[in-house]
């Protein structure tokens, strides 16, 4: 894309930089108006300023993205009334040998879950719970969170489902599922090691937190407690009344409505046992989906209407717990990064890095991994992969017919990696991010720097470790 008028390019930039100052400086003193106010100014400035159109700003949203993401909030919520993250809490401080050993387990089974259930899912789902296993062993959360966001981010570039921009990546270039995954899983594995291993040498002093007693262990975390017949007879009747957070987790494990006269004539366990299984089933069907290459946005929102139907009461209490800021937020970015990308600017930094960025010399492989990790975080990584795709795979198919399709590789291994140089860099760091902050229990304020601070050197050594690993199992 060619550079855009001198006054587009410069207002354009204008209001991104307005996104980026909001969004590392939430409460900046001169308009501390937080991060999603600041997504919608810019927006608002993309318009105004003529960057963008009404049409081509409404157009920009991605609502698939946004579905999918809401959806994960509803099924989340369900899943946690299921009890399932007691048992994964219970699986990840079986015999743990305190605070480093945790740590590990939280990036593996955290790497693992994203290449299944995407990097944001996992983010919606874990970020409360892996606050109260730290606080539960008196240990800091920062190096939980960071070990949470990142291992996502790692653990999801190798499937097709793992995140929004290997979805495209796997449209365009036609690699098959099996392909894809095997193509980049030595580089996911190596790469997982590596973040958590610097996680360890970074935070080593910090580790050293106490275990909990074994019949305290999981009390802090245990999902889907049930209210006393008291307590459920006293929401029944107070309708009106405002739920507090421990009210409505209540209520949520509560699962279904005992007016159904079907239920009537179950016991309360073969209630609580018929939605807890109900739940596992469908998020299993919702998985079998995605491999099977079904709409992931509308299979999420499919599963979460199944979920809300069969627990046939109002869904007002589980929807309320879906964090409708960060949707928002989400919006707003969209329009932001789509004006942004009207400009040319990120246009113009590949037309003049293109000559320099082939993948048959480790030069090129540098330069080009450089460019997409800049782009990523300056425009967002899926608007860099749909910018570079095409281009990179061009370049590739004047080497050989290989190395293109190990340049799509590259190109997921990268701008998904890319996620974890700053808080800004991937959706999966922004929801850990709120989601800590506005958590009931133990919040924490994730701040932009302390993320980086940790973020940007993991993400050149895990990315530099990796690119020699792309494609090798398809090459043998």
């Amino acid at each position: 894309m060619a550079l855009a008028s001198l006054s587009k390019v410069v207002l354009g930039s204008a209001a991104f930089a307005v996104f980026w100052v909001l969004a590392v400086f939430p409460s900046v003193p001169f308009l501390p108006i937080g991060r999603t106010a600041g997504a919608l100014l810019s927006a608002a400035l993309m318009v105004i300023f003529h960057v963008i159109s009404p049409d081509d700003a409404y157009a920009s949203v991605d609502l698939p993205i946004l579905g999918l993401l809401f959806a994960t909030m509803v099924v989340g919520g369900y899943l946690k009334g299921a009890g399932m993250f007691g048992h994964l809490g219970r699986l990840l401080a079986w015999r743990s040998q305190g605070g480093r050993d945790l740590l590990c387990r939280v990036c593996i089974v955290t790497a693992l879950a994203s290449a299944l259930f995407t990097n944001d899912t996992c983010c919606v789902v874990l970020t409360e719970f892996v606050l109260e296993l730290a606080a539960e062993r008196n240990l800091p959360a920062k190096p939980f969170l960071l070990a949470l966001a990142t291992s996502a981010n790692i653990g999801s570039s190798a499937t097709p489902i793992g995140n929004p921009q290997n979805l495209v990546i796997a449209f365009n270039s036609k690699i098959s599922f099996v392909g894809f995954f095997l193509g980049i899983l030595p580089a996911m594995l190596a790469g997982m090691a590596v973040n958590m291993v610097m996680l360890l040498c970074m935070y080593w002093k910090d580790l050293e937190g106490t275990t909990p007693d074994a019949g305290k262990e999981m009390l802090a975390v245990e999902e889907g407690r049930r209210p006393s017949p008291l307590t459920a007879a006293t929401l029944n009747k107070s309708p009106a009344r405002v739920l507090s957070a421990d009210d409505q987790d209540s209520v949520m494990a509560e699962s279904i409505s005992t007016k159904h006269r079907w239920f009537m004539q179950c016991s309360e366990p073969q209630r609580r046992l018929f939605l807890k299984s109900f739940a596992y089933i469908v998020t299993a069907g919702m998985l079998v989906a995605y491999m099977l290459g079904l709409n992931m946005s509308w299979t999420a929102i499919t599963t979460a209407v199944a979920l809300i139907v069969v627990d046939f009461r109002d869904a007002e209490v589980c929807l309320g717990k879906v964090s409708y800021s960060l949707l928002v937020f989400f919006t707003g970015m969209f329009v932001t990064v789509s004006g942004f990308n009207k400009t040319g600017l990120p246009g113009a930094i590949w037309n003049v890095m293109a000559p320099y960025s082939k993948i048959n010399h480790v030069s090129g492989v540098t330069v080009l991994s450089l460019i997409i990790l800049l782009l990523s975080n300056l425009a967002s990584n899926v608007p860099t992969v749909l910018l570079l795709g095409d281009e990179v795979a061009a370049s590739a198919a004047t080497i050989s017919p290989a190395a293109v399709t190990r340049s799509w590789l590259l190109l997921a291994w990268v701008s998904t990696v890319a996620g974890n140089l700053s808080l800004l860099g991937s959706a999966a760091n922004l929801i850990v991010c709120e989601q800590a902050r506005r958590a009931p229990r133990n919040a924490h304020d994730l701040t932009f720097w302390s993320h980086v601070v940790f973020g940007a050197p993991s993400t050149l050594v895990v990315t530099a470790v990796g690119i020699p690993l792309i494609g090798i199992i398809n090459a043998a």
